[in-house]
């Protein structure tokens, strides 16, 4: 269902260039009518703005039933940071939050890991952009899960793509679920985009191609 936030979420990735339409080519290799990149926000207010949608949604799903959270390098970073920020400031759920490198540190303190060091029994919830074909997170989870003896229970994304992964008939998001038990919340869907689009003018050859790409290669519930 299409409601109020959602159009507003909509809107502001529109309006911050984040999402784009045209031709565009995913991380799995298949050609897009639609994209998500998180790494067009560019000022102090997007980021702030950004941070209200991904805390509002960690509050409705787990208050603050978890320990900890974890921002993927390189777009997960400032997406964990802004969301810690919004969660202490405007719902006092004070909880640290730590990101990775891409390559490990061999001096100073050493390690892969900046921010939180993770401790056996942490629950830890992910902070990330989209999923389309489930590779970065099938990359994350080795990382948390060395760190420490850890719980990995939600993961929270701009927009469920909800496109086929590995797997005929399950979409990454399934696999994700059924390989690392971990359940996935999404600020809004494929659908919503497309349902939004279709409320407004000058949208009918993108509606097409999306047409064609979700009937290609999504499943939608």
């Amino acid at each position: 269902m299409l409601t109020k936030s959602k159009i507003e979420f909509i809107e502001f990735m529109m309006k911050s260039d984040v999402l784009r339409f045209g031709k565009f080519k995913t991380k799995s290799g298949r050609l897009t009518p639609y994209f998500v990149n998180t790494g067009n926000y560019r000022t102090g207010k997007q980021i702030a703005e950004l941070g209200k949608f991904y805390a509002e949604l960690v509050k409705e799903t787990c208050g603050d039933n978890f320990d900890c959270m974890f921002g993927p390098a390189y777009k997960g970073i400032p997406l964990v940071t802004t969301t810690a920020v919004f969660l202490a400031t405007q719902y006092n759920i004070d909880k640290p939050y730590f990101f990775n490198r891409k390559e490990e540190k061999d001096h100073g303190e050493g390690g892969n890991l900046v921010g939180y060091q993770p401790q056996n029994g942490d629950n830890i919830i992910i902070i990330e952009d989209v999923i389309t074909a489930g590779t970065a997170i099938r990359e994350t989870v080795p990382i948390l899960t060395k760190s420490a003896d850890v719980n990995i229970e939600h993961m929270f994304i701009s927009v469920n793509r909800c496109e086929i992964g590995k797997t005929l008939g399950k979409t990454a998001i399934m696999e994700v679920s059924e390989e690392f038990g971990i359940n996935v919340h999404s600020i809004i869907s494929v659908q919503d985009i497309y349902d939004y689009l279709k409320k407004q003018k000058g949208y009918n050859d993108i509606l097409d191609l999306m047409e064609k790409y979700m009937t290609k290669y999504c499943i939608l519930s």
